[in-house]
């Protein structure tokens, strides 16, 4: 009935798609399995992609190439820059999504994959022969061969929904939990944990008051998040942003002894960075209110998401507090919020290549691994499925160091660190994040796309070849070219910024803090000239390139030197017990993780700078 598959992908969420897809552009056969073809890519929580550090994932995606970036900018409805009061390294590109828009589009684009078949079930199980993964059992009793398979099953496996007192298996609103594959893989050895996620309430918008909110419009100047010739955002819809207060935390408080946070029903931790409401107000008990989004699910509906009450409380109180908010007096409900439960595995079980180190040729990705995002689930999909076609074809695993991309700060985290709280991606997690930029994963990852056999890139490389060298003439042209004190000084004194006292370089001037490329270019018209051969992504590049390059190189120059490490092979095989001169903590975390190499080994926690050493003088370095 069915052929031998290069990739089975289980799931079809965003890591799910992402993995279906970069292994179908390496060349690979895929069977993408999911229990609802009319589910694939759905936002499950609020219809929105990228954000802080997120955007940059989703950039980076794009330019390894996935599909997320180009989705995004083909079902966005507003467009903002975050950040950007902050350095370049801090600015990250965000879009509120129409979620119809975003799962259709990503569904059309799979189904118009020739390398991507499709089938519409629950797996139970995995089949396993001499250690390595061979395919999957469905749970009508089906075995589907494949060379390598990649789970991707969400909140799914053993799925509980919480709602006040009630609770009910289910992957998320309306959905049943997946079950079989948590079992089997702990009888083969895996270690799993709980962990808890949660959503707020939906909302119909022609209930609301928008006059006793406050608007939150789109950046006037729109950007996109694919690096590809994807439509620009017109007709931007706005979010708004509205208040909790005294009185509607007092009315939640009501519902507290009826919570499954409360009263331990909840064995699963959540996230850290996005609490649910009720425990906002326990953690933040002096604080008198809490800011919400409200921000629509899309063009066509009047469904709205109220992005910061994320709440499991009974139904009732939800209902009765949301209607204290300003805008909500009138409100009306189409479904509650809730939590959910669901199981997952520790990522230390798993190589940097988010291969599993029990089972061969099985991988694992998203929220399986304990992170929380669709952006975070996305590339380790990307990765996962690049890596199962490599492994199938005895070629190296494809692993992006901490200096390459926030993809390769992410999955080094998880497998050196692991998580007991859904991990989420931030800014501060990058070392390197003035060489992780939005503006330039396509220069950063393009190229290396192309080295490992991702194919149809040939345009992105011919636009990456052009930007490359319009930067680098800017750049020369900055050092090259003097400006006079008469040329400049009146501009200089305009934005209160020190007259030049003779004559200098114009990267002298660029440099300052409160001067930028453009307003440069109106002040001085044979630099207008020059400029206006380059648009402005370009212009704002080459500035960011010459305003911080001392920054810029010291980062370069750490980063070659910490991947100096990465250079020396650790074997798998390494006895680590063997080393007397290690700490038993350190001999056993070593065996666990078993490093790739010896600055894998650094960055795995509580490992010392003397461990380093140590490693060192027993590989003969």
């Amino acid at each position: 009935m069915f052929p031998k598959y290069d990739v089975i992908v289980v799931g079809a969420g965003h890591a799910g798609c992402e993995a279906a897809v970069s292994a179908a552009n390496m060349g690979s056969k895929v069977l993408l399995a999911t229990m609802n073809m009319n589910t694939i890519a759905q936002m499950s929580c609020n219809p929105a992609m990228g954000g802080v550090a997120k955007g940059q994932i989703v950039r980076e995606v794009d330019a390894l190439g996935g599909y997320s970036g180009i989705i995004t900018d083909h079902s966005m409805i507003q467009f903002r820059m975050l950040n950007k009061s902050k350095g370049p390294a801090m600015w990250s590109p965000r879009a509120q999504s129409d979620r119809m828009a975003f799962a259709a589009k990503w569904r059309s684009m799979l189904e118009a994959h020739p390398n991507i078949d499709f089938w519409q079930e629950m797996v139970r199980g995995i089949i396993v022969k001499d250690n390595r993964c061979i395919g999957i059992q469905t749970s009508i009793g089906l075995e589907i061969e494949s060379s390598s398979v990649v789970l991707t099953n969400g909140t799914f496996l053993n799925g509980l929904i919480h709602i006040g007192e009630k609770k009910f298996g289910g992957g998320r609103a309306g959905e049943r939990a997946a079950t079989g594959i948590t079992e089997q893989l702990a009888s083969l050895g895996f270690e799993s944990g709980r962990m808890k996620t949660g959503t707020p309430p939906r909302i119909d918008g022609r209930s609301l008051d928008w006059s006793r909110m406050e608007l939150q419009p789109g950046d006037e100047e729109v950007s996109k998040f694919s690096y590809t010739d994807t439509p620009l955002l017109k007709d931007q819809i706005p979010c708004h942003i509205t208040f909790t207060s005294k009185e509607v935390h007092e009315e939640l408080k009501k519902g507290f002894d009826r919570s499954p946070m409360f009263n331990g029903r909840i064995q699963g931790l959540g996230p850290r960075y996005c609490p649910s409401i009720e425990d906002k107000i326990d953690r933040f008990a002096g604080r008198d209110r809490h800011q919400l989004f409200v921000e629509p699910e899309g063009r066509d509906t009047c469904e709205i998401y109220v992005n910061g009450f994320s709440s499991s409380l009974p139904e009732d109180v939800q209902y009765l507090a949301l209607r204290k908010v300003p805008g909500f007096e009138n409100m009306k409900m189409f479904r509650p919020g809730y939590a959910i439960e669901y199981d997952f595995f520790p990522p230390t079980q798993l190589r940097t290549s988010l291969e599993t180190k029990l089972v061969k040729n099985l991988f694992f990705a998203g929220q399986i691994n304990g992170t929380t995002g669709y952006e975070e689930a996305a590339c380790q999909g990307l990765m996962a499925g690049i890596n199962a076609h490599n492994a199938i074809n005895e070629l190296e695993p494809f692993v992006l160091k901490r200096s390459d991309a926030y993809i390769g700060v992410l999955i080094d985290d998880l497998v050196n660190k692991g998580t007991d709280e859904p991990y989420r991606m931030f800014t501060s997690r990058a070392e390197y994040r003035l060489l992780l930029r939005q503006d330039n994963a396509d220069l950063r990852l393009t190229p290396i796309a192309k080295k490992i056999g991702v194919k149809g890139l040939e345009k992105r490389l011919e636009k990456v070849e052009y930007k490359n060298q319009s930067v680098k003439e800017i750049q020369s042209y900055f050092e090259k070219t003097s400006i006079t004190p008469d040329e400049i000084n009146g501009f200089l004194i305009g934005k209160n910024s020190s007259p030049i006292k003779q004559k200098g370089k114009l990267n002298k001037i660029i440099n300052r803090p409160n001067i930028s490329i453009h307003e440069l270019s109106d002040a001085i018209p044979s630099f207008k000239a020059f400029l206006s051969a380059y648009d402005k992504e370009i212009l704002d590049m080459a500035s960011t390139t010459i305003k911080y390059s001392g920054y810029i190189v010291k980062e370069e120059e750490q980063a070659q030197k910490n991947n100096r490490l990465e250079a020396v092979k650790l074997r798998p095989e390494f006895d680590y017990h063997a080393i007397k001169a290690l700490s038993l903590e350190t001999r056993e975390k070593l065996s666990t993780i078993q490093p790739a190499t010896i600055g894998q080994a650094s960055r795995i926690s509580g490992i010392r700078p003397s461990d380093v050493s140590i490693l060192l003088v027993h590989v003969g370095r």
